[in-house]
């Protein structure tokens, strides 16, 4: 259709250009509408993605016998206060099953702050305080070289402590997770000797600010029924996402040794994008990788404002571009190459649309400028008139937006089958549901740039530092939010104005987009609000399950908060005593080499209580 409608009056550069760029955005689009289409199928005849089997809720199961876990929490200058109370949080909510013997609970904290890591012995203290004898379940480590990172951080656990382990719950500094979830993941572990890791959906969960509770409301709705989708025809192939999953230590420990790749950033050097390479490492050494859409209790915390959130993006893009030049390596399934795109695109469309954009407005404007020429030849008896494929551009827009806005629509029908009252009832989680949609339409284009001005800086060798990001939400200063968009808005302003003088028309197709544009910050700034995003809360908008249920797990976040905070302000308790840790034996995890595939050799397991030698 689309080359129907450029080449009706003779493909010219700009419109061959167009049509490879639409292509690779259609395309995108379209896999996020058919993952979204099945997992809607799916989900309204109520069958497993993996094994189409009608499904009767999730098999629980509580039978772990020998099979013991770790939780562990990898942690880098975080806010103490939080990284603490969800800590015990999870902890105590796995207390509560009866299973605590099975599991133990590690903070590895890999701060370099001295101050943050003062205030980490202080809490943790208090925290044994507060446990009693239960503390012998919990051990806490100071890493004082983060070579590596998280990478690293991860690495060094899986060396000193892993053979203790089956397997190990990789929890983020603001994830939770109820307990009845990691017995479940524990059992299912136990369960399948193949299964190398298990992914679980993260509902992001906490959120005041009106930014927040935008991606709050929106994962909660759509993400089930996308990841349903996203594991049907993933099937033992899934992605993992880098925590809220299980990871089986001895297919971690043999295939998962991160290299240093050769060369210069954006493609070399440390691998940034970790959690996608180790998926298709587990993969390729044969084992499953699995995508869990239904398991309930896995929580996670986003940035509450579009400006974090863009920073945020930022560190994700360079590992996701860095994947780019991994696509050759030895012996990677298909499928986990296609992650490894797909992720990458995910950023990469941002360009494409930007210069598509560009590209339609030279030519409108070029169009709109050139004389026009009714007889081209000398002998010509009739004129040529311009052909205007009305019709087909109606039709391909009415296709467009069907790709853009029926996944959304299929999960508002799901939600509304099945827990309206959660979100509010229908009516109110109807009105949500559009606002959310046009609240995506009008901050698409800020996006947009944003990641078009990333994606060069990347490419152009560019570092960046990956620092703790901003969990909480705050209010945006119209200052931070003119210094970081005048130029976006004065860009959109110039954009517009020479449409508007040479081609109406177009303009009037362009609006969308410059509107956003122009408006960045009252939009940025107006979206940082918790004053808003409260009020909408307090009215029953933007609701989702996690508020409306009153989930015990966030209940108790909140009271472990405020109880940390005042332990914070305490004197701290004897600080002569360091936090002891269980024996470790060195476990050796070899570095792969992902460009000439060698088989795993089995883990050693040992049988000792060596100390480990350094």
């Amino acid at each position: 259709m689309m080359h129907d409608i450029l080449s009706a009056n003779g493909l010219t550069i700009f419109e061959t250009t167009l049509l490879v760029f639409f292509v690779a955005t259609f395309s995108w689009i379209s896999v996020a509408f058919w993952s979204g289409f099945l997992g809607f199928v799916l989900q309204l005849s109520n069958r497993d993605p993996l094994t189409l089997t009608a499904q009767h809720g999730i098999a629980k199961s509580s039978q772990l016998d020998e099979f013991r876990t770790a939780v562990i929490m990898p942690v880098y200058n975080e806010d103490v206060d939080r990284v603490i109370a969800g800590f015990e949080t999870s902890f105590r909510s796995m207390v509560a099953t009866g299973n605590i013997d099975h599991f133990d609970f590690y903070l590895l904290s890999d701060s370099q702050s001295e101050a943050i890591k003062a205030q980490e012995l202080r809490a943790w203290r208090h925290l044994q305080a507060r446990l009693g004898h239960l503390a012998d379940h919990i051990y806490y480590r100071n890493r004082t070289d983060n070579k590596n990172r998280k990478v690293g951080n991860i690495e060094e656990f899986c060396q000193r402590w892993g053979w203790r382990y089956e397997a190990m719950i990789v929890l983020d500094a603001d994830s939770v997770m109820t307990g009845s979830c990691m017995v479940d993941l524990a059992s299912r572990m136990k369960a399948n000797p193949k299964l190398g890791l298990l992914q679980t959906v993260p509902i992001p969960v906490r959120q005041t600010t009106t930014f927040g509770r935008f991606l709050q409301f929106a994962a909660s709705l759509c993400s089930p029924m996308l990841a349903t989708g996203l594991a049907f025809w993933q099937t033992d192939n899934a992605n993992y996402w880098g925590h809220n999953a299980i990871i089986r230590v001895q297919a971690f420990v043999t295939s998962c040794g991160l290299p240093v790749l050769p060369g210069k950033a954006p493609f070399g050097g440390e691998i940034l994008s970790h959690d996608f390479v180790e998926a298709a490492l587990l993969r390729r050494s044969g084992w499953q990788v699995l995508l869990d859409a239904k398991q309930g209790g896995s929580f996670e915390e986003v940035p509450g404002n579009i400006l974090d959130y863009a920073t945020r993006d930022r560190r994700w893009l360079q590992g996701n571009i860095q994947h780019l030049g991994l696509l050759g390596a030895a012996k990677l399934t298909l499928m986990s190459r296609l992650h490894m795109l797909l992720g990458a695109m995910a950023y990469l469309t941002s360009v494409l649309w930007f210069v598509m954009l560009l590209l339609s407005s030279l030519d409108a404007v070029s169009r709109a400028v050139a004389p026009k020429e009714f007889f081209s030849a000398g002998y010509q008896l009739f004129p040529s008139w311009p052909i205007a494929k009305t019709g087909v551009i109606i039709s391909l827009l009415v296709v467009t937006a069907c790709l853009l806005l029926l996944p959304k629509m299929f999960s508002l029908i799901l939600a509304c089958r099945d827990n309206a009252k959660s979100y509010g009832g229908v009516v109110r989680l109807s009105a949500s549901a559009v606002f959310e949609f046009f609240f995506a339409v009008i901050i698409a284009p800020i996006m947009m740039v944003f990641h078009t001005c990333f994606v060069f800086s990347t490419l152009s060798g560019v570092n960046i530092t990956w620092n703790a990001q901003p969990r909480e939400g705050r209010t945006l200063s119209w200052g931070e939010t003119f210094r970081r968009t005048w130029w976006v808005s004065l860009l959109a302003l110039a954009w517009a104005g020479v449409t508007a003088y040479y081609t109406t028309t177009y303009f009037y197709w362009l609006l969308p987009v410059v509107t956003g544009l122009i408006l960045a910050a009252p939009i940025i700034r107006w979206s940082s609000s918790p004053r808003v995003g409260l009020w909408l809360r307090k009215h029953r908008f933007l609701l989702s399950p996690s508020e409306a249920c009153h989930c015990i797990e966030l209940e108790e976040l909140d009271h472990s908060l405020e109880q940390v905070r005042y332990d914070l302000s305490k004197p701290a308790l004897d600080e002569s005593i360091n936090p002891e840790l269980l024996p470790d034996v060195y476990l050796a995890m070899p570095k792969q080499s992902l460009f000439k595939y060698q088989k795993p050799k089995p883990a050693y397991k040992p049988t000792g209580t060596q100390p480990i030698v350094r």
